[in-house]
């Protein structure tokens, strides 16, 4: 005879990181800012000029990913340059997305944009 181990229902509190990383996604003002982070680092400064943004909405939409691993970040003098947490990861769970929309008839391009000179600094580098 064969047994089965039942295995438990996962709990709300286990389901939090799950959820954190959902309301990271939730807002489209933070998948442009994800969407500009996948071709390099970027500065609030960079982020706030492409998007259109005050730095206060910027930083607090930047606080958000990093609470939920979708972002890190690192000092560079007196600014913070962000960069994605798990690029790799990032990418599969947005052409996931981007299937998942086309299959229900609202296709779309969550796809990187591309990278403006007007940076000051330069894709994938310090």
């Amino acid at each position: 005879m064969t047994m089965i181990a039942k295995v438990a229902e996962p709990t709300t509190a286990d389901l939090a990181p799950a959820a954190a990383l959902f309301h990271g996604l939730a807002d489209p003002t933070r998948l442009l800012i994800l969407r500009h982070l996948r071709s390099g680092e970027h500065k609030v400064r960079e982020l706030t000029e492409h998007l259109g943004l005050a730095q206060s909405t910027v930083s607090a939409h930047l606080s958000c990913l990093r609470d939920c691993g979708l972002v890190d970040s690192r000092p560079v003098g007196r600014a913070s340059l962000f960069s994605l947490a798990e690029a790799d990861g990032l990418e599969a769970m947005l052409v996931a997305a981007e299937a998942l929309l086309a299959a229900t008839g609202r296709e779309m391009t969550l796809g990187a944009h591309h990278w403006h000179e007007s940076h000051g600094t330069v894709a994938g580098t310090p």
